[in-house]
């Protein structure tokens, strides 16, 4: 017979009650509205988003990399699981009390990742994140971008303002990246029109859906080539 659930804490946000559930030691829910967002027993397709995501910077001398979305660390851990030692992980989330679940009742189920010294969260909105990369002169860009955003694109996704997954949104994208950057975005399922859109920004795009059997997510892969122009670093003064 299976446990109960148990609500460990609930907030209320703009879209609505917001609580982290649990029954049993590692099983945990993150709900809103009591809309299932995240469950501790089902994570593959975000641990493939991070490794899809960083797998090209493990012998890299310096990666920075940007995560819009924590979750509950899945994708992070995977992330940082990629990097050496020398690298620099800037988190982006909203909700502060997310952070919080991270670093306390779910900080075993992925050692801690929330908490590693080459992690920075900051309680912003990514899709500003990005642009502040983009168009600020002293901002040192980004060798990837993983978004794990429970609402991924899709088919009514506005094609041109999207502020996360249109076109110009895209365009801040690629600027943030630096030459030879990866943009990796966690779907719900494949969306033909997104895979257009990166195209026609100039990425070479491909998508995964991991697993076999059952539901499975997709992860969109966009590489900007060694070439292309992508965010420089700024030279040391």
């Amino acid at each position: 017979m299976a446990l109960p659930w148990k609500t460990i804490q609930s907030v209320p946000t703009a879209e609505g009650l917001l609580e982290l559930r649990q029954r049993g030691e590692r099983d945990f829910l993150i709900t809103v509205n009591s809309l299932v967002l995240m469950n501790s027993l089902a994570h593959r397709s975000e641990v493939a988003l991070g490794q899809l995501g960083c797998g090209h910077l493990k012998n890299h001398g310096a990666p920075r990399v940007l995560v819009g979305g924590l979750g509950m660390g899945f994708t992070l851990r995977a992330v940082l699981d990629c990097l050496p030692p020398s690298a620099q992980v800037v988190v982006a989330e909203l909700n502060p009390v997310v952070l919080e679940w991270c670093r306390g009742p779910l900080a075993g189920l992925t050692d801690n990742a929330a908490s590693d010294p080459r992690v920075s969260v900051e309680i912003v909105d990514v899709a500003e994140r990005v642009r502040r990369s983009a168009v600020g002169p002293d901002e040192p860009g980004f060798d990837a971008i993983v978004f794990d955003l429970y609402k991924g694109p899709h088919y009514h996704t506005d094609q041109r303002n999207d502020p996360l997954y249109g076109s110009r949104a895209i365009a801040a994208v690629k600027a943030a990246l630096r030459p030879g950057g990866v943009f990796a975005v966690w779907g719900e399922n494949y969306d033909e029109r997104f895979d257009k859109r990166l195209r026609l920004a100039g990425f070479a795009t491909s998508n995964e859906r991991p697993g076999r059997g059952g539901l499975r997510h997709v992860v969109f892969v966009a590489k900007l080539g060694a070439g292309q122009p992508g965010r420089k670093p700024p030279r040391r003064r």
